[in-house]
C-alpha cells in the first residue's frame, strides 16, 4: 500500500517536491554537481545506452529479488549511499534514511559529514549500518573507526575521489556554507518556503555531529570536510593499515578503473564501489555504469557495487546484469526525504523495488541473480538526453 504524497508515482515526480520544498541554495546543494554539470548527463546517459533484452515464455509467476551481499541475504539488491547534509534536507535526516532502509531490509550507509554522529544513528536505527570514512586527519580517522567499530557498524567505506573539492558553481553562487551564513537573499528564500524554513527553526541549525566530540578542533574539521580538503597523501600503504585496523567488511569507494580496483583487492578490500561521486566532483570522469563490465570482470568473486545516476528499477537491472552485486541510491532517496522525510524514503525505495520486479518479469527473468549480460544490450541509434 503507497503511504506516499498522492499524485507523486515516481523519483522524478519526488524530485518535483522537493523542488518545491526546499530553498533554492539547500536544492542546488543536493542537485548540483561539478564544473559544468554535464557529468550529471553523463551518468543518466550512460544508462540510456543500454537496453534490455527479454527472454521469452519463461515462467514469472514469482520472482525473486533477493541477494547474498558480504555474507548478508537481503530482500533487494540497494543500499543507501552515504551523504553530507542530509539534516539540511528534513530534520534528523541521517535518522529518518536509516530507518527507513532498515524497514526495508537494506544497509544505510552513513557519511563522516552525517548531521548525526555514528553513535546516534547506532542507536536511532536497528537495521545494517555502513560507515563511509573521508580522512581529513589521520588522528581523527582513527577516531571515526573505532568508534563505528564500537558501535557495531558492519562495513566500512573508505572514499578516494576526494583529495581537493570539486568545483560546484552553485554552491558558489549561492554561498552555500555549514554553518548557513544569514544574508537577504538567504532569508527571503527561506521565507518563500515556508515548510523547510519552520522546520529549520524548531530543529536548530544542522551540525556536523562527528567531530563534536573528538579532539580535533571541530570547527577546521567541519570546515575541511565542507571544502572536501582530506589528507591527499593518503596512498595504498594506508589502505593496507586500515585494512589491518578495520576487523569488518571494507569497500573502497571512487573507482573507476580495473586497474585500481586489482591494487585495491591486493591491499585487502572485500570490494569496491564503481563510482564517479554523483557528478560532483570532476565532470570528466568515466560514468559508473560504462566502466562497470570491465571493473566487474576484474573484480572476479570480490563484491562490486555501483551508484552514481540511477533512478529507476530498470537502471538496477541493468547495473547487476552488467556486474554489480548491488547498487546504491543516492539522489533517489534524498528527492523522498526532502518532500516527506522518512515516509518519502520509504516510499522511493520502494518504488524502485517494485519497478525492479515489474522489470524482471517483463523480461523473463525470475530471480535477480540469474541475470547476465545476454539480458543488455548497447542501443541502436542512442542520442543524448538531458538530466
Amino acid at each position: 500500500m503507497r503511504t506516499g504524497i498522492p499524485g507523486v508515482f515516481s523519483v522524478g515526480d519526488y524530485r518535483a517536491e522537493a523542488r518545491r520544498r526546499l530553498p533554492r541554495m539547500v536544492f542546488d546543494y543536493l542537485e548540483g554537481g561539478a564544473d559544468d554539470e554535464s557529468g550529471l548527463r553523463h551518468n543518466r546517459d550512460a544508462f540510456d545506452r543500454w537496453e534490455l533484452q527479454p527472454r521469452r515464455l519463461r515462467d514469472v509467476s514469482r520472482r525473486d529479488q533477493s541477494i547474498e551481499l558480504l555474507g548478508k541475504r537481503l530482500p533487494s539488491p540497494l543500499v543507501i549511499a552515504p551523504t553530507g547534509l542530509n539534516g539540511a534536507f528534513w530534520p534528523q535526516g541521517d535518522l529518518a534514511l536509516a530507518r527507513a532502509a532498515a524497514k526495508a531490509g537494506i544497509p544505510f550507509a552513513l557519511s563522516t559529514a552525517s548531521n548525526m554522529s555514528i553513535e546516534e544513528v547506532a542507536k536511532g536505527a536497528d537495521g545494517d549500518l555502513w560507515f563511509q570514512l573521508y580522512v581529513v586527519h589521520r588522528n581523527l580517522a582513527k577516531s571515526l573507526v573505532s568508534r563505528a567499530r564500537t558501535a557495531n557498524y558492519s562495513t566500512l567505506i573508505l572514499t578516494t575521489d576526494v583529495a581537493v573539492n570539486g568545483f560546484r558553481e552553485r554552491d558558489l553562487r549561492n554561498g552555500f556554507a555549514m554553518p548557513f551564513k544569514p544574508s537577504l537573499r538567504a532569508a527571503l528564500d527561506g521565507l518563500s518556503h515556508p515548510r523547510w524554513l519552520w522546520s529549520y527553526l524548531t530543529n536548530g541549525m544542522p551540525q556536523l555531529k562527528n567531530f563534536a566530540t573528538d579532539d580535533a578542533s571541530d570547527t577546521e574539521s567541519q570546515a575541511a570536510v565542507l571544502r572536501r580538503q582530506m589528507d591527499a597523501s593518503f596512498s595504498w600503504d594506508d589502505l593496507r593499515r586500515l585494512r589491518d585496523a578495520w576487523p569488518g567488511k571494507l569497500l573502497v569507494k571512487g573507482i573507476v578503473t580495473p586497474e585500481d580496483t586489482k591494487l585495491c583487492l591486493e591491499a585487502g578490500a572485500d570490494g569496491v564501489i564503481v563510482s564517479n561521486h554523483g557528478g560532483r566532483q570532476l565532470a570528466d570522469l568515466p560514468a559508473s555504469m560504462d566502466v562497470l563490465a570491465a571493473i566487474a570482470d576484474s573484480a572476479g568473486a570480490a563484491t562490486v557495487v555501483v551508484d552514481s545516476g540511477v533512478r529507476r528499477g530498470a537502471d538496477v537491472v541493468k547495473a547487476i546484469a552488467s556486474g554489480a552485486r548491488a547498487v546504491m541510491l543516492g539522489r533517489a532517496t534524498l528527492y523522498g526525504l526532502a518532500a516527506n522525510g522518512e515516509v518519502g524514503v520509504a516510499d522511493v525505495i520502494r518504488m524502485i523495488k517494485d519497478e525492479v520486479d515489474r522489470t524482471l518479469a517483463l523480461i523473463g527473468c525470475e530471480a535477480i541473480e540469474k541475470l547476465d549480460r545476454g539480458f543488455v544490450a548497447r542501443r541502436a541509434g542512442w542520442s543524448t538526453s538531458t538530466f
